[in-house]
This record gives C-alpha cells, structure tokens and sequence, in this order.
C-alpha cells in the first residue's frame, strides 16, 4: 500500500515562482492526496495562484516566518508522508518517488530531503548562477545520511512531529537545522543527490548580501542549541575565516605597501581552501566565471562573518534571541 502523501507548501509574495512550483507538484509521478498551500500573509497574488491550482489554501492573518507556516501546514494536512516544497523551488517529477523508495528500503529513515539542480526555475543572470552551482555543490557534497533537515524539498513522517515537536516559531531562520539537530539524536535523516529541484535564487548582490547578513545572525545561537555533532555546513570554515583574515588585513597596506602580501595571502588561500569548489566551478563554467564566482563568494563570506558577529552579540545581551531550546535553559538557571 502507497502512504497518504500531503504536499505542505509555504509561502510569501511568492506569486512570481508559486505557478511553477504548484505545475511541478502536480507532474510528480507520484501520488498525492492533498495540496496545501499556507499563506504567510501575502501582499502579491499568492493566493489567487493557490486557488487558481485547485489547493486547500490556509492563510496566516500575520506574517510569522516559515517556521510558523509549516507547523499551520503540518496541523491542516492528514497524510501519513509530509511532502514539503518551498514555494519558489520545482521539483522534478521523480523527486517524491525517491524519497518514498528509500524511506521504504531504509526502515530507520523517517526523512529525505533533496538538493538544488543545476538549472534555475527561471534564469535570472550570474548571480543567481552563482547561488545554483554553491548550493548543488554542497547539497551534492554531503549526500548521504546526515544530522541536518533541509526543509526546501523535503519528505518526512509525520509521526516524528508528535514524537520530536514542531518547527520552533521563535526562528525566521536555520528554523530546519534546528529541528533536525532534535530529530536526528533518534531517527534517520538522508541528503539524497537523486532527489532534485529547480529553484529560484536570489539574483541581486545586495539582495543577496543582505540575505546572508540576516540568517547568519542566527548561526551562533543555533549552533549553541545543537546536542549532536556538527551538521552540514555549506562553507568551509577555513575558507570563511580566511575571507575575514583578507578583509581585516587589507589597510595593513597602508603601513606598508609590501604588507599587501598578508591580505593576499589569505585571498589565495581562500580561493584554495575547498578545492573541489574550484573544480566545479570551473568545469561547469570556465576559467573566467570562476574568478567571477569567487569574488561574489568572498563577499557573501565577509557578510555571513558580519551576521554572525553581530548575531552573538545580540545573544549575549538578549538571552531571548535564539532558538526556544536555549532561552528556556536560560530561564530555568
């Protein structure tokens, strides 16, 4: 007997890409039982989409976050399997199928989740480019079993939300992560390669920029709740603290125009330090978009350190930031 499936689709002005998504939840091979699209307080024709596609559509009366709009999605759905898709991620018509294969096949899995393909729902130039061959790259790179939950595109039983609790609403970020530090001290999780989704990324640099500068506020009070070892990380350390290295050692060419050598130093380094990175890229895109895709990256690594600093202070003077797990433990001293 197949499970009950229910899609649970998140989503926030997300008329642009909700068309493509809810057309690819439809073309899975396959079936579903239901299709629900929670609305986070959209301003745009997200709804409309909703209704236009034949969905149950339950709407939040204020925007909470996606972690808010999951748990809505998992209290209104009834399937056994819980399938959920981000709103501007496709996936592809076998995407279900392999989740419900290896769960069946791997009795200890209670949740799959997939990786971006390497075509874009819609091409929107190099930035988003460069989003697509980072984000395959390192989805790609961990596949396998793993300790993490990425709720993109993601089957999972739903008996584990009343064994672990749901998504904590105090998170407008690494919400995922953090459930899935919970739920992987139990249960089996697999990253599969085979389970794929086209995506619309961010195509603007300082869209971008100030995307990673507000998640990445997050990672330290995350990380300080999690009980099992490190989960997956989509950059290298190494190569996050040689950016900031290169950027805090720059002005020492002002002392001295062969002190230049430290800042470039640690830029090369940074170029070097996942050299599987380097690989990719440049096979799947050539010698010259590399140099493109590595400046952008050193940017985003410059803005992930600046979140991430200024996301520990804030814990440090705010015990309320951060994830329910650690403000509790705080309460309870």
């Amino acid at each position: 007997m197949r499970p009950e499936v229910s899609v649970i689709v998140p989503a926030y002005n997300s008329a642009t890409t909700l068309g493509a998504c809810l057309a690819a939840i439809r073309a899975q091979r396959e079936p579903v039982a239901e299709v629900i699209v929670v609305d986070d307080a959209s301003t745009d024709g997200t709804r409309e989409i909703a209704r236009r596609f034949g969905c149950r559509l339950v709407e939040s009366p204020v925007n909470r976050g996606p972690a808010a709009a999951r748990n809505l999605g998992i209290r209104a759905s009834r399937g056994e399997i819980l399938f959920f898709v981000d709103s501007d991620c496709a996936p592809l018509p076998d995407a279900l199928g392999v989740a419900l294969r290896i769960m069946r096949d791997e009795p200890d899995v209670v949740c799959v989740h997939g990786i971006y393909a390497l075509e874009p729902m819609f091409d929107d130039g190099p930035i988003e480019a460069y989003r697509l061959l980072h984000g395959h790259y390192w989805r790609r790179r961990h596949a396998g079993r793993v300790r993490t939950t990425l709720f993109a595109l993601c089957a999972i039983r739903r008996a584990v939300f009343d064994e672990v609790g749901g998504f904590d609403e105090r998170l407008r970020a690494s919400e995922d992560v953090e459930f899935g530090d919970r739920l992987g001290a139990h249960h089996g999780i697999v990253l599969s390669a085979e389970m794929a989704g086209r995506h619309d990324d961010d195509s603007r640099l300082g869209a971008l920029l100030r995307k990673q500068f507000g998640r990445s506020q997050l990672l330290i009070p995350v990380a300080l709740a999690e009980r099992g070892p490190a989960g997956i990380r989509a950059n290298s350390p190494a190569a996050v603290a040689l950016a900031a290295l290169a950027a805090v050692t720059l002005p020492l060419g002002l002392v001295a125009p062969a002190l230049l050598a430290v800042p470039a130093l640690a830029l090369a380094g940074f170029v070097l330090a996942d050299p599987g990175l380097l690989r990719f890229v440049a096979a799947r895109r050539g010698p010259a978009f590399a140099g493109f895709f590595f400046a952008v990256h050193f940017l985003v690594q410059l803005a992930i350190v600046a979140g991430a600093l200024a996301g520990g202070l804030r814990h440090l003077r705010d015990r309320d930031f951060g994830p329910a797990r650690v403000v509790e433990e705080h309460l309870s001293r």
